[in-house]
């Protein structure tokens, strides 16, 4: 017999359930979007990303917010499948709570496993695998995050074995050497496979951005459709639930002859041997962020890769001893080279886990490196800035940071604030000064270009705002002065490579003089993949141009900003990422949600600054007051 008064009573608790995650998600929409916010209605079926306006950073927030409103741990699925709120409130479950594990994975066990000598004789990255497995093919390389509690390891002589049944697979189907194969796939064993099948068909990899969501698939296609144009891929490999997009991509991308998995391409008999490459074959083309548009294919040989390997192992002092955590993604140099590639060369173990799963979650990340015991870790600054807002305190119990040696902060601007904070919230768990290792490198260097010492505390220079902005000259000014501007020594060129600064006319310049960042050495890119006119813009003689603004100290080199970014106003220079920041510290704009931008003004034949700035205040009296 059912208790209709019990009935009542989980209908009115579910009734309030429903209503507080609504008021949770209204919240957001309106933060994200202040104006829009009052004319969207938010209901159970509105559609996140149409309706809500809520992209992947957004759904991430939505996710943190609710777990801690309801205490509960989300499936990562949710980031990329909810299509409504209503996906997202069965997700939550109310009732089959997803909570943070009780008991710990096994841990990756570096210690127990014997050093082996790097393979500086190797000319290629087929010869470090086969030599790796031919001497230890038992020896763990890979630990494969799957979930919370569960992960796959990986061999050496594992992925030896798949990537010879992979090049087979390409190899009957047609792929002669040169073969541009596009790797479309997320995180997991199968991009690995798929890489370096590709490699040992001799075919050259080009890692490309995966599809975030189902529903925007066919959006996602034509968008990267100009990546795989330019590439004139033959071969695009993808996972199983993408296997009959070829009939759309036929249309886009005329190259294009095969849309294969890595388990047709594996249905093959094993290749006997890896095809031969030598030092100056072409080993990757890695596609440059916001190259959808405009495509610029940076062009690395296998010399290119194993001289940036070599020089920043030489850097971090890196050896088959080591543990690397990572979340990167492989589409980017920095995952693919400095976390994959790099732990690859030195036989060391990587503990890989998707990007989804930290930013469902930031705090897997510092517990997979405390878990397994890691050395070294590597992160854009926008994490660090994440860990320190959504990790809570619940999820630092028995965190233990004390076995890292280095963490790298690069690929977008370091900020002196977010290390200030991540020191001060993760110092009481291991997390040491000299651990932070502020870098800077581009994907025409491979990877990485310049490194601090180990060991060294995070360094930043404070100098005169006026010196700099008017007439480019970095003068130190005290600590106290509130006008001051500070940049991150992001270190010294790695062993081989020079980095000098030159003026508008080409000319070199001295210490504490603020210019064009031109770069050489044995990591600089051929060029860009077919486009003629941005390889001309690249070169200047032997030096190479980064784009990129900055000044040298000490021997350290200071990057102050995207060159095509600069603001000029009345003759002086204007730092969009510092006006970026202390705008952002301002009571009613959203961290992160400001954006400094110039627009030409006709009237003074100057550039105009302006400010675009999300803002968490809703009338008009606030707004005008901000």
């Amino acid at each position: 017999m059912v208790d209709i008064r019990d009935d009542n009573a989980a209908r009115t608790a579910e009734g309030r359930d429903t209503a507080a995650f609504l008021d949770v998600v209204r919240e957001l929409t309106r933060e994200l979007h202040p104006d829009a916010g009052r004319r969207r209605e938010v209901a159970l079926d509105s559609q996140l990303d149409r309706d809500l306006g809520l992209d992947s950073l957004g759904r991430a927030e939505l996710i943190l917010r609710l777990d801690r409103a309801f205490g509960v741990r989300l499936p990562d699925h949710v980031l990329n499948e909810a299509e409504t709120p209503r996906d997202v409130l069965r997700a939550l479950g109310m009732g089959e709570r997803v909570r943070v594990p009780e008991t710990k994975a096994a841990a990756v066990d570096a210690a127990v496993l014997p050093p082996i000598l790097e393979p500086s004789a190797a000319q290629t990255l087929v010869e470090v695998l086969s030599t790796h497995a031919a001497s230890h093919p038992g020896r763990q390389h890979l630990c494969i995050w799957l979930s919370e509690d569960r992960e796959r390891l990986v061999s050496y002589g594992d992925l030896h074995t798949a990537g010879l049944r992979v090049g087979a697979g390409l190899i009957e189907r047609g792929l002669v050497p040169g073969d541009r194969v596009a790797i479309m796939l997320p995180t997991g064993l199968a991009f690995f496979e798929a890489f370096i099948g590709s490699l040992y068909a001799g075919g050259i990899p080009v890692p490309i951005y995966p599809p975030f969501r189902r529903s925007q698939l066919e959006e996602h296609l034509r968008r990267q459709a100009g990546i795989l144009n330019n590439a004139e891929a033959s071969f695009l490999v993808v996972g199983e639930e993408l296997r009959n997009i070829g009939s759309l991509l036929s249309g886009l991308v005329q190259s294009l002859r095969h849309v294969e998995t890595v388990p047709s391409l594996s249905a093959s008999a094993s290749m006997g041997e890896p095809t031969a490459a030598g030092p100056q074959t072409v080993a990757l083309i890695q596609y440059t962020s916001g190259s959808t548009g405009d495509p610029k294919g940076v062009v690395l040989t296998h010399r290119n890769l194993l001289a940036n390997i070599r020089a920043m192992g030489a850097a971090v002092g890196a050896n088959s001893d080591d543990v690397f955590v990572s979340w990167l993604p492989l589409y980017h140099d920095m995952g693919l080279i400095g976390a994959w590639l790099g732990s690859f060369y030195f036989g060391a173990t990587l503990v890989v886990m998707p990007p989804l799963a930290f930013l469902a979650d930031p705090s897997r990340w510092l517990r997979a490196m405390s878990r397994h015991r890691a050395t070294l870790s590597a992160a854009p600054n926008f994490a660090f800035d994440l860990c320190c807002r959504a990790v809570r305190d619940e999820d630092l119990r028995e965190l233990d940071l004390s076995s890292v040696r280095l963490i790298v902060n690069g690929a977008e601007p370091v900020s002196h604030v977010t290390i200030a904070h991540f020191i001060e919230r993760f110092g009481p768990h291991g997390f040491r000064p000299e651990m932070m290792g502020p870098v800077y490198g581009l994907a025409e260097s491979a990877v990485g270009l310049a490194f601090p010492p180990l060991g060294r505390l995070p360094v930043v220079d404070r100098i005169e705002r006026a010196a700099l902005s008017e007439e480019g000259l970095a003068v130190p000014v005290a600590d106290d002065d509130p006008t001051a501007l500070s940049f991150v020594a992001c270190g010294r060129p790695l062993p081989g490579h020079q980095i000098r600064i030159v003026d508008d006319a080409g000319r070199e310049l001295p210490e504490r003089r603020e210019g064009r960042l031109q770069f050489k050495g044995p990591s600089a890119t051929l060029g860009y993949f077919r486009n003629e006119a941005k390889n001309r813009s690249l070169f200047d003689g032997e030096w190479l141009e980064s784009g990129d603004r900055a000044y040298l100290a000490n021997g350290d080199v200071l990057v102050t900003g995207r060159i095509k970014d600069m603001i000029i106003k009345a003759g002086r220079n204007i730092y969009p990422h510092e006006i970026e920041d202390l705008v952002g510290q301002i009571d009613g704009v959203r961290k992160g949600g400001v954006a400094a931008i110039a627009s030409p003004d006709p009237r003074t034949g100057t550039e105009r600054l302006v400010l675009v700035v999300e803002s968490r205040v809703r009338t008009d009296d606030a707004r005008e007051r901000l």
